[in-house]
């Protein structure tokens, strides 16, 4: 509710303050939210854009509230790129509101398939959380799962739904951009295809995060089964005892070696189970968001999900 009421008074402030709007000197200017879609455009635009993440490097993603000056740059910039999910409502008022040009626009879950959320055997269910649940779900009651980018193959489709846009923004460049996408393209299948591999020859197909799951579309993607603490965009951190008695049942019913961990997570459960089964304690990135150290080191998705791949492998073999 009160992101709800500050949201139309931080529009208001980014229209009083937009006559001091800087205009980037070369190259289109795009916004993304988070690091997937800032990752994806800088992909295909290459160095023919300015881009800009709004969520800083190591936050937390459930708590991010725009400024007049985010909302400043969405309104003057080229493209602007979100997720479309429950965790970024806000957008769908700003949009309205600044009245955003559709066609300079891309919510990464209209680009695929979309998948709802899921509560699976021993998951704890999101108990109520004013300031998730209303300011979030009432607005997002199709309840879809909104990480669409952890399959490499969604990933491929959100780069191609971006390369589509800027081709149309900026025609003069559309060769660069469609060139730069076919490369990004045959990165993702090549990891698309070894993370195929690695599952279809593992002895194991069940994963356990002691933590949020927010990587359904990876486990679809790839037929894998999973037992999680709580769901992806769960605003719960403290599972009950019940929960935490189930995921280390189940690690010592299927012989387990690894259970996970998300980035940026504080990893008390995972340590938790980790104690009373002997699993190894790994991190899965959503790659919602990194570091600030990985960031300033160049980390990609690519590079991200290849650690994943590592990490699984530990996981299933």
């Amino acid at each position: 509710m009160l992101k709800k009421l500050l949201l139309p008074l931080l529009m208001i402030s980014a229209l009083l303050m937009g006559c001091t709007t800087q205009v980037e000197p070369d190259g289109l200017t795009i916004i993304a939210t988070s690091f997937p879609s800032y990752d994806f455009a800088r992909s295909v635009a290459g160095d023919r854009a300015n881009i800009r993440m709004l969520l800083s490097p190591g936050a937390e993603a459930h708590s991010y509230e725009p400024t007049p000056q985010d909302i400043m740059d969405i309104q003057n910039c080229d493209l602007f790129i979100y997720s479309g999910g429950e965790n970024e409502a806000w957008v769908t008022d700003m949009a309205a509101s600044l009245e955003l040009d559709d066609n300079k626009v891309i919510a990464m879950l209209n680009t695929v398939t979309p998948l709802t959320e899921e509560t699976v055997e021993g998951m704890q269910e999101e108990r109520h959380h004013l300031h998730h649940d209303e300011s979030c779900r009432n607005s997002h009651d199709t309840g879809y799962d909104e990480h669409v980018w952890t399959s490499p193959k969604n990933a491929a489709l959100i780069a191609k739904a971006i390369c589509d846009k800027l081709c149309g923004i900026d025609p003069a460049n559309a060769s660069i951009y469609s060139a730069n996408t076919a490369e990004y393209e045959r990165q993702l299948f090549r990891l698309d295809e070894e993370f195929r591999a690695l599952v279809e020859n593992a002895p194991r197909r069940t994963v356990v995060f002691a933590d949020r799951f927010p990587v359904r579309y990876f486990t679809e993607e790839y037929g894998l089964e999973y037992y999680a603490a709580f769901p992806g965009c769960s605003a719960d951190t403290e599972p009950s005892a019940a929960t935490i008695a189930f995921l280390i049942d189940k690690v010592k019913e299927k012989n387990i070696p690894v259970v996970f961990s998300i980035e940026l997570s504080n990893g008390r459960l995972a340590s938790a189970v980790s104690e009373s089964t002997g699993a190894k304690v790994l991190t899965f990135t959503s790659c919602h968001n990194l570091t600030r150290e990985e960031f300033e080191g160049g980390a990609t998705y690519i590079s991200l999900m290849e650690s994943n791949l590592l990490n699984l492998r530990e996981a299933l073999y």
